[in-house]
Order: C-alpha cells, then structure tokens, then sequence
C-alpha cells in the first residue's frame, strides 16, 4: 500500500505543481487514498520532497536526488537562489532562506555532507545546523561562503 501511493505521489507531483501538504493529501484521497496529514508528511519525508519556486510567488514540490554525480549543480543552484545570510550561535549555525525554501537548501547543505555538520532542521526561511565545535562552525561557514559566491 505504502509503496503504491508513493508512486501516485511522485506521479502527481510530476502531473501538479502541488504547493501544500493539504494539497497532496486533497489529490491522494482523489485518487482514491484515505490519507491523514501525518501520511502526507512521512511521504514527503521519505521520498525526499522538497520545495522550489514555482513563479509568482508560488511554491512546488519536487523530488531532490541523491545522486552523487549531478550534485554539483543542482545542489549549489539550490543553495544560490535560497540563500540570504548566514550567522552563528557558538555551535549552531542559522542560515536565512528565501521564504518557503529552507527545506530545501538544507537538503543541499545535507547533501554536501560537511563531516562537522551534524544535522539540519528547517522551518519556511530559516535552518538550524548542529555543528560539531565552534572551530568547525566557521569552517563551514567559510565553505559554504565560496560555493555561494562561485569561489
């Protein structure tokens, strides 16, 4: 059953520029899934769904790929058009997204797999990153600095 939605999900979002979880969920049960939101939610979380722009202040989900070869230019795309600052809290670094796409540029931060980076969590423009010393945090800082500005 899990399985079979998540295929009609990835068919839908490759159909719909699905915007919300409540969007997903509306299309789910039209194609005949009896879905709460805490389903949508694991869905989005194990397929790894993100958000993009879709234009006109609208937003879209996607699937981000975890391939390792194309990387590099989806991934620093992402993080480019998201980002809007950085800063530190000692061991926390606080990165300030375009509204909406703090999922996914710390999907790209993830998948740049910094070793000090111990994880990520993201609101709608805002991501917490536990870095492992604060030595490291500017480290990543510094790292992160030059893939945005192209260096």
């Amino acid at each position: 059953m899990k399985r079979e939605r998540h295929e009609v999900v990835v068919d839908l979002i490759h159909k719909y520029d699905i915007e919300t979880q409540e969007e997903l969920a509306a299309y789910l049960r039209g194609e005949g899934f009896d879905v709460t939101q805490a389903t949508v939610s694991r869905d989005i979380r194990e397929l790894n769904l993100s958000k993009i722009s879709a234009g006109n202040g609208r937003q879209k989900y996607i699937i981000l790929q975890n391939d390792d070869s194309k990387l590099g230019d989806k991934y620093i795309r992402v993080l480019r058009d998201g980002f809007v600052s950085m800063d530190m809290a000692q061991n926390i670094l606080v990165i300030k997204t375009v509204q909406g796409m703090a999922m996914a540029v710390a999907a790209a931060v993830d998948a740049m797999k910094f070793p000090e980076v111990v994880g990520c969590i993201a609101g709608d423009d805002t991501i917490f990153a536990a870095v492992k010393s604060v030595a490291d945090t500017k480290s990543v800082m510094e790292r992160l600095s030059d893939v945005i500005q192209g260096t």
